[in-house]
């Protein structure tokens, strides 16, 4: 269907399918199965502008918006949304800071994640925070001149070859949510170390690991906004990026039903492709379909945001979720449509299906987002 981009969003989109294809695609099959994450190519997105999308350009970058975000999402994981999750974490990295940093840290921070200097992370999950993310046990207990930072983090994707993270800690555990409080750590500070690589399912082009802090000294000026904010900034943060997540899940369910039609129409069965078979016909209609209403969610979603509109939980939370379901549905059913060979990694889409599943989990699980939306529907019920 026609999206009516912008001359500057298709020259956008056709740079990133075209990095994708040529960059991305030759190294994804060895990346999956070394574990291996691509370092110095996610570096090179920055030398091509594409860090630049989601920084202002007062610091160095393009100021877009969310939908040209997504744009390059879609594309990149399309191929691999390992690779792609790599690249988005940073967008999630640096929108705490882009919103509610203080000029001083805009300035030092914001021009090297744009350039791709500077790898950046977001660290709010632990082992008693997931789902219930205002659960946090890390403390940064204020000291003189800043504060000591406490704790562990768990799954933080860009683990540690991030170069800033944002981490939420307390400041004040008796507080409970209203002590939660976001701060800018470098890596190589006295005290701040990481666990082992996480061996996951899927993703495996990303580094995933737990994030120590054994007494670290965090100076007062990274502190981002006002103590007992944090929990705030988070949820913001998520707000904005969950449509990215539809983005990822999005481009992944396009590159399974790709893969899978191309085959329905060489796969010869009883001497005719299979595509000929009313029953892989009607499997490919209903993917290409589900895809498309996804895509549509997700865009009208990204619009909402970059219009500036104030309560975009709903939207996102809908992007995200629902785009995720038709990942994994659909990705299942490429698999089924190649049969024997689905299930094969000399095929991508076996890959394909291990990589969406993540999207139903990260940033928020989908029954998080219904319940999301159901407290929306409620709000706007008693307007």
């Amino acid at each position: 269907m026609k999206y009516f981009w912008s001359h500057e969003q298709e020259v956008l989109q056709k740079a990133a399918r075209r990095f994708a294809e040529e960059r991305i695609k030759p190294l994804r099959a060895a990346l999956d199965e070394n574990d291996e994450c691509p370092v110095d190519l996610i570096k090179e997105m920055g030398r091509l502008d594409f860090m630049r999308i989601f920084i202002p350009k007062e610091y160095d970058g393009m100021g877009m918006g969310v939908t040209e975000l997504c744009l390059v999402q879609e594309e990149f994981s399309r191929v691999c949304g390992g690779v792609s999750c790599a690249y988005s974490v940073n967008a999630l990295g640096s929108y705490p800071i882009v919103k509610w940093g203080t000029e001083e840290q805009k300035k030092k921070y914001l021009p090297k994640i744009a350039s791709g200097e500077y790898l950046a992370a977001f660290a709010l999950t632990e082992a008693e925070a997931g789902s219930d993310a205002s659960a946090i046990k890390t403390t940064a207990i204020p000291c003189d001149g800043g504060y000591r930072l406490n704790g562990t983090k768990i799954f933080i994707t860009n683990g540690s070859i991030a170069d800033v993270y944002v981490v939420l800690a307390s400041v004040n555990p008796k507080k409970g949510i209203r002590g939660i409080t976001a701060f800018i750590v470098e890596k190589g500070w006295q005290g701040f170390h990481f666990g082992e690589k996480e061996r996951k399912m899927g993703i495996r082009a990303t580094h995933t690991c737990d994030l120590l802090f054994d007494d670290v000294f965090v100076p007062e000026e990274n502190r981002i906004g006002a103590p007992g904010r944090g929990f705030l900034i988070a949820m913001d943060n998520f707000d904005h990026s969950r449509t990215g997540v539809g983005a990822q899940a999005l481009g992944i369910a396009q590159g399974a039903f790709e893969e899978s039609l191309h085959y329905a129409t060489k796969r010869i069965q009883f001497g005719q492709p299979i595509f000929a078979q009313q029953a892989v016909k009607f499997m490919l209609a209903d993917m290409a379909t589900q895809i498309e209403a996804a895509r549509s969610l997700v865009y009208n979603s990204a619009a909402t945001v970059d219009a500036g509109e104030k309560r975009i939980g709903k939207c996102s939370a809908m992007a995200k979720y629902f785009a995720s379901d038709v990942a994994v549905k659909v990705t299942m059913d490429a698999i089924q449509v190649m049969g024997g060979y689905g299930y094969m990694k000399d095929y991508p889409v076996e890959k394909m299906c291990r990589d969406a599943k993540i999207t139903q989990i990260y940033e928020g699980t989908n029954q998080i987002q219904r319940i999301v939306v159901a407290q929306e529907l409620v709000r706007e019920l008693s307007k």
